[in-house]
C-alpha cells in the first residue's frame, strides 16, 4: 500500500508541476498582453500628441506668413517731438500736435490699421520703475489718440522699459533720447 502511495506520487508530481507550470505562463501572458495593450494605447496616444503639435506648428507658421507684410510704418516720438522729463509721462504741446497729425493722417488713410504704442526709459531708476514708467508713457499716448478719434481696440500698448536703448545713458542727450514712445503702424 506504502508503495502504491509513493507511485502514485511520483506518477501525479510531474502532472501536477506542469499544471502549475501551465498556470504560470497563462499568467505570464496575460500579462504580457495588458502590458502591449497599454503600450499600443500609449502609442496611439503619442501619434495623437504628434499629430497635434504638428498641426499647431502649421498654424503658427501660417500665422507668421500672414503677418509678414503687415508692417505699414513706425513713428517714433523722442524728444525731439515730444518731450518726457526723467520719470514722467506727461505730454507736452509739441506732442499732443505730432500726435494730433498722427491721429488725421490715420482717419485721413482711412485704412484697418492698429497700433503697438511701445514705451520706452532711460537706464535712470529700477527695472521695475522703468516698466512702470514706460507704461505710463505709451498709455498717455493711447489715452490722446484715443481722445482724437482712434479706436481704443485698435491700439495696444506694450513697455519695454530701459530695454533697447537707442543712444547711451551715459550722457544727458543719450537719455533723453532713450526716453521715448515708438508706434508701430500694423495693417
Amino acid at each position: 500500500m506504502k508503495h502504491l502511495k509513493s507511485r502514485a506520487l511520483i506518477v501525479a508530481l510531474p502532472l501536477v508541476l506542469s499544471l502549475s507550470a501551465c498556470a504560470s505562463h497563462k499568467y505570464v501572458d496575460d500579462k504580457i498582453a495588458t502590458a502591449n495593450g497599454r503600450m499600443d494605447q500609449q502609442d496611439a496616444h503619442l501619434g495623437q500628441l504628434d499629430q497635434t503639435t504638428q498641426e499647431a506648428l502649421n498654424r503658427a507658421t501660417a500665422a507668421g506668413k500672414l503677418a509678414e507684410g503687415k508692417f505699414v510704418y513706425s513713428v517714433v516720438l523722442t524728444d525731439d517731438s515730444i518731450k518726457f522729463d526723467t520719470g514722467q509721462a506727461v505730454l507736452s504741446e509739441t506732442g499732443k500736435q505730432t500726435l494730433a497729425q498722427l491721429a488725421s493722417r490715420l482717419k485721413a488713410d482711412n485704412k484697418n490699421v492698429y497700433l503697438e504704442i511701445q514705451g520706452y526709459t532711460d537706464s535712470t531708476g529700477t527695472d521695475a520703475v522703468n516698466y512702470r514708467l514706460g507704461t505710463d508713457r505709451a498709455d498717455s499716448v493711447r489715452r490722446f489718440l484715443n481722445g482724437q478719434g482712434v479706436a481704443l481696440n485698435r491700439m495696444a500698448s506694450v513697455s519695454y522699459g530701459a530695454e533697447q536703448p537707442v543712444a547711451g545713458n551715459d550722457t544727458a542727450q543719450g537719455r533723453a533720447a532713450n526716453r521715448r514712445v515708438v508706434i508701430v503702424v500694423l495693417s
